[in-house]
């Protein structure tokens, strides 16, 4: 026999409070629409559990080392096992072990949990915003409010278990007859049937519905970062709490920046005279225009820091990582005869004393990069 309370993690003598509390969190954690669909198996396992430790009655019957789940509990002959005794003690002496022990299912149950994505540009992540998503799931009926009955009557006694949600019968077994109970046909086990059930929702308290959703997104999130928004998923069966929705968040690419961090990347192409004079010039930003010095004498990969101008701080809204600027010096590739004359006097003047480069398995520091007009002049020629 399956161990539920091992299942939910509780011992013996948890509350209903704990044993509902460790409920909301394993369904939370093994729905498959949440962990994936291998974990489908253990989510029944976690709602078998659930079934019965949450029926006082069924609970009983479980503590008493009867499972209400197996099929066999009840049946006739040597197969039922001690189920068989149960029924017996069930007629004879209505101990724990008797009558009740199924109880009636309650019509209204939770909701699921729900998973939807939301794509967001990057600027949003830097700054947070809104993001919108469209989920089709179950939501409250409003012709009923969640009762399922036609104008709002309410649902009454079951005429046939009287209320108990389940039916007892005498059955011919090997020990002789046997009482065994089975859930009540006509009410479905709720033990209350609902005379005029609502058209919209056909007596289940819900309807499934397309709604759009919006979510606010947090300054600096990461990509793949998963939001939850709490009693936003699917309204349960009877018109029960809405389960959760989770949103995966997911952050499209930007033409201009790159994220490392909560540091941006861009790279920018200045033209070698820019290079080899220094000079000013205006990049776009995701505060606005902002001024780049490009020192005199940048070699390429260098980089320009604009502080401050990065992503936000997730945890610190008010730090920003920085904004890094690489340089690419464009090395023209023609020239005019003057124009390679001049180039050719400046490096016979400049690099008269080269005669051979520097070799090494990565740059160690920068004296030891090849010079730039090395590069220039192995370009040229």
């Amino acid at each position: 026999m399956a161990d539920y309370y091992e299942t939910l993690g509780v011992d013996r003598n948890a509350s209903d409070a704990d044993i509902k509390k460790a409920y909301r969190k394993l369904s939370r954690k093994y729905h498959p629409d949440i962990a994936g669909p291998e974990f489908e198996d253990k989510f029944k396992e976690v709602n078998n559990a659930y079934e019965v430790l949450s029926n006082p009655d069924k609970r009983r019957m479980y503590d008493s080392g009867v499972d209400p789940n197996d099929p066999n509990a009840g049946a006739g002959g040597f197969s039922g096992g001690f189920g068989d005794m149960n029924d017996v003690f069930s007629t004879f002496f209505g101990s724990a072990f008797g009558g009740g022990a199924q109880g009636p299912v309650p019509r209204t149950q939770p909701g699921r949990d729900a998973l939807a994505s939301a794509s967001i540009d990057l600027r949003t992540a830097v700054f947070g915003g809104t993001a919108h998503v469209k989920i089709n799931t179950f939501s409250l009926c409003q012709d009923c409010g969640g009762s399922g009955a036609q104008g709002g009557a309410q649902p009454v006694t079951c005429p046939d278990c009287h209320g108990r949600g389940f039916m007892q019968k005498v059955v011919r077994t090997m020990l002789g007859q046997m009482m065994t109970s089975a859930p009540c046909e006509r009410c479905e086990g709720h033990g209350t049937i609902i005379k005029n059930p609502c058209p919209s929702c056909m007596g289940h308290g819900r309807v499934r519905s397309t709604r759009n959703v919006g979510v606010t997104v947090p300054a600096g999130i990461s990509d793949n970062a998963r939001l939850r928004l709490a009693n936003q998923g699917e309204v349960g069966e009877g018109g029960g709490a809405a389960g959760d929705l989770y949103i995966d968040i997911r952050i499209r690419a930007d033409k201009q920046f790159t994220r490392d961090g909560d540091d941006l990347h861009c790279w920018i192409q200045v033209p070698m005279s820019w290079a080899i004079l220094g000079h000013d010039l205006d990049i776009d930003t995701f505060d606005g225009k902002q001024t780049v010095s490009i020192p005199a004498g940048c070699q390429p990969e260098d980089t320009v820091t604009l502080k401050g101008l990065g992503v936000t701080n997730i945890r610190n809204n008010e730090e920003r990582g920085d904004l890094i600027a690489h340089v690419n010096v464009m090395v023209p590739t023609k020239l005019s005869d003057d124009e390679r004359s001049l180039i050719e006097q400046f490096a016979a003047s400049h690099d008269a004393g080269a005669s051979h480069v520097s070799q090494a398995s990565r740059p160690q520091n920068s004296t030891q990069k090849k010079g730039f007009f090395s590069k220039l002049k192995d370009a040229l020629s």
